[in-house]
């Protein structure tokens, strides 16, 4: 039944946008001049750009505007917008799963590189508990954003062969603009935005910005466990041939850890946070002299650090263009949390009297059917750093466009880990420890235990050249060539004992490739075509969770070899974008816990990307965007032939907005249906993770001049749809659902 939804909602989107372009041919062909060129840089040698039109791949735009409709609870949450994405945001403001068009993966965002202003902000996709999106944080700074998957991507910048997210940051003019924001919410969040833009002197120009905010949390933890700001600078020089721009981002913000949750059990909901002022507070033990640290779980999971960077680009005679983009990225990103060990059960089959034990902070007395659960307290403290640069010349031999670069970078990542940790507690919002339970004073704890120190340094160095023919005014064809050398050095003390038993010296050398075809059917219409192959080369955990296939040859570097075939559509009120995809990866890994041996696998998937657009003069807009996939695990040990865990072979988001006059006011009314198909929560396809259907509606007003007023209400209907299981036990009944029913109000102040 609901796949027949979807297609029924993508065929009759189809035919919308083609019967649309036939009603409004004429019209289009007529304003064409009028139109504004919309121009992207993603999947361009140094961020050149190219005309959307023109480009022979789909890339996906969301703008200010959108982004303020969308109202993301964090930076994942933004990508649900792009097709062929699927995005766990369950686990807080940090730490999202973010999964492509079938890609394979257990967890994190191993296909997702996230770039601002064209640099990666972190060469290494996902590092165990760090993926890209933890890193950075959306605030009234961002102009847009941009993202394509597959593509020329393997090729080019740091070669992500996935999806790459490109924020573009808001920039001055001649003209002094400013913003003032205050936001609140029915769970008590105070946040404060500003940013001013403006002229420094001729040609010289600034934007800076920012903002502070606090709040319990969506999931209320009884304390402040939501805390942060950020404060970003961005100058550009306009020279007279080109533009030279600098820019700093500080961020200090820490959240909530939200972890998988025990299923079916009475009074847990979405709403629920194990997390509270009788638990946040621990003491584990560590290493072979079991040394004693005090520990503050509240600290949740976060990005104390900075991001900065700059560009320079410059336009010569003869057809010579010179880029070059470079980024600098340090700090801390911590992770503590209350991780659920197995399944929930009652206090007397597992106190030492068979009946009653004693809560460790209250000396509260629970009886033999309280429920409780092993929560392991773990630790994670992460010092990472990396510097990256992108150059690049192109030039113009009358048909043919050239483009060589020469992208470098290096990355460090410093760890101390503490994992396990595990005691029961009481089964509710803030319970505490138990005594009288045997495990609860081992310093080894009730379960496993696993402990690290470790350093990593990685360097890559890529030569890639890429070229653009124009056969006639209506059909192009392009290629570009990538070989990279990748360089690790890492060693791991799994004991915490000062003997370093994993070491690694690393360097292997790959060459990736793209060829695209696009043609012009009209001036506002096209198809293209893609093939490419690249490659995800491994990182510090990689060799650490292989370490005996390392040892034995392996060379742990994922192979992906990617198609797809598309139409695009972009008139003055209708953007229309269809495309046939498929992939294959070779050599995924999987650790289902760390420490534990990884699955090598190999994943194909095929499917259809929509993402249409269209705005009425009358005031009404919708945007639809929906993928359909097929996936299947071709190689594997225990498991060839099931789908990709956690992974929906279809989803779809529906976003009609009205604009309109109430009282003398400019009003803009809109919402967002999303629906979600079943996925299975492991591998071995016996965890079936329900869909579900969200609701999010919003009212924009603005009463008068540089006043605007916006209520948004997310999860209208108050859905628990359910994101993932439990990825350290797939056969516990744990989960997490999505953010329950919650509502923002905001008031700003534009000049």
């Amino acid at each position: 039944m609901k796949i027949n939804l979807a297609m029924s909602s993508i065929a009759c989107a189809v035919l919308f946008a083609l019967g649309n372009h036939t009603a409004q041919a004429e019209e289009a062909n007529q304003t064409t001049n009028n139109k504004v060129e919309r121009i992207v840089v993603s999947g361009t040698p140094a961020g050149m750009g190219v005309r959307k039109i023109d480009a022979s791949y789909a890339v996906t735009n969301i703008d200010e505007e959108q982004i303020i409709k969308l109202s993301p609870k964090s930076t994942a949450d933004l990508f649900k917008a792009v097709p062929g994405v699927w995005v766990e945001s369950s686990g807080g403001e940090s730490g999202a799963n973010v999964f492509v068009r079938g890609f394979p993966g257990g967890g994190d965002a191993p296909f997702l590189t996230l770039s601002m202003e064209g640099s990666p902000i972190y060469p290494a996709p996902t590092l165990s508990f760090l993926e890209n999106s933890s890193l950075f944080r959306i605030d009234e700074t961002i102009e847009t954003m941009e993202a394509l998957r597959g593509g020329p991507n393997p090729v080019v910048s740091n070669g992500q062969p996935g999806l790459t997210t490109n924020f573009r940051l808001k920039r001055g003019s001649e003209d002094s603009k400013g913003l003032f924001k205050y936001t609140t919410s029915d769970y008590d969040l105070q946040r404060v935005d500003a940013v001013i833009s403006g002229e420094i002197a001729d040609d010289l120009y600034f934007m800076m910005g920012g903002y502070v905010k606090s709040s319990p949390g969506i999931r209320d933890a009884g304390f402040t466990s939501e805390k942060g700001n950020q404060f970003t600078i961005n100058i550009t020089k306009v020279l007279d041939n080109g533009e030279i721009n600098f820019y700093t981002r500080q961020t200090d913000d820490h959240g909530a850890w939200y972890l998988p949750t025990p299923l079916n059990v009475e009074g847990i909901d979405a709403k629920y946070t194990q997390l509270g002022t009788l638990n946040r507070k621990a003491t584990i033990f560590t290493g072979p002299n079991n040394e004693a640290h005090q520990i503050d779980m509240g600290d949740g999971r976060g990005w104390e650090g900075h991001v900065s960077g700059g560009s320079i680009k410059l336009e010569f005679a003869n057809g010579w263009a010179f880029s070059d983009r470079f980024n600098i990225t340090k700090g801390d990103a911590n992770t503590l949390g209350l991780v659920p060990a197995g399944s929930a059960t009652t206090l007397g089959a597992v106190a030492d009297n068979g009946s009653t034990a004693i809560g460790a902070v209250t000396g509260t007395v629970y009886t033999a059917n309280t429920p409780v659960q092993q929560l392991g307290r773990w630790v994670v403290l992460k010092e990472i750093s990396s510097f990256t640069n992108d150059l690049a010349f192109s030039k113009q031999f009358g048909d043919l466009s050239t483009a060589f670069g020469y992208y470098s970078a290096t990355t460090s990542a410093n760890d101390w880990w503490s994992l396990g940790n595990t005691a029961y507690h009481v089964l509710e919002a803030s319970g505490e420890m138990l005594n009288g339970i045997a495990c609860n004073q081992n310093p080894a704890g009730c379960d496993f235990n696993y402990d690290i120190n470790s350093s990593g340094d990685a360097r890559t160095n890529a030569f890639y050249a890429t070229a653009q023919y124009k056969f006639t005014q209506l059909l192009t064809l392009d290629a570009g060539l990538r070989n990279e050398s990748h360089e690790v050095e890492y060693s791991v003390d799994e004991d915490l004992d000062g003997i370093f038993n994993k070491t690694v010296q690393y360097d292997e050398n790959k060459t990736s490739w793209t060829l695209g075809v696009n043609y012009s059917l009209d001036d506002d219409m096209g198809v293209f075509a893609r093939i490419n192959r690249g490659y995800k080369m491994p990182y510090f955990d990689d060799f650490r969770d292989n370490y005996g296939a390392y040892q034995a040859g392996e060379k742990l570097i994922k192979e992906v070899t990617q198609a797809e075939v598309g139409y695009k559509l972009m008139t003055k009120s209708t953007d229309f974008f269809a495309t046939l995809f498929t992939n294959e990866v070779k050599g995924d890994t999987f650790v289902r816990r760390p420490g534990e041996p990884a699955e090598i696998l190999t994943n194909q998937a095929y499917g259809v990307e929509l993402d249409y657009s269209y705005n009425h003069e009358s005031g009404f807009s919708v945007n639809l965007n929906s993928t359909i996939q097929s996936t299947e695990i071709t190689q594997s040990p225990a498991n060839k032939g099931n789908e990709a865990q956690r992974q929906p072979k279809w989803q779809m988001r529906f976003t009609p907005s009205y604009d309109f006059e109430l009282d003398g006011m400019y009003a803009t009314l809109y919402g967002t249906i999303s629906a979600v198909d079943d996925r299975f929560g492991n591998n071995e396809n016996t965890v079936v993770l329900d869909g579900y259907e969200k609701i999010d509606l919003g009212l924009i007003l603005e009463p008068m001049e540089g006043i605007k007023l916006q209520l948004a209400i997310d999860n209208l209907s108050n859905e628990q749809g359910i994101t993932e299981g439990d990825p350290r036990n797939a056969d516990a009944p744990n989960g997490r659902y999505i953010m329950p029913r919650t509502t923002r109000f905001s008031v700003s102040y534009e000049f």
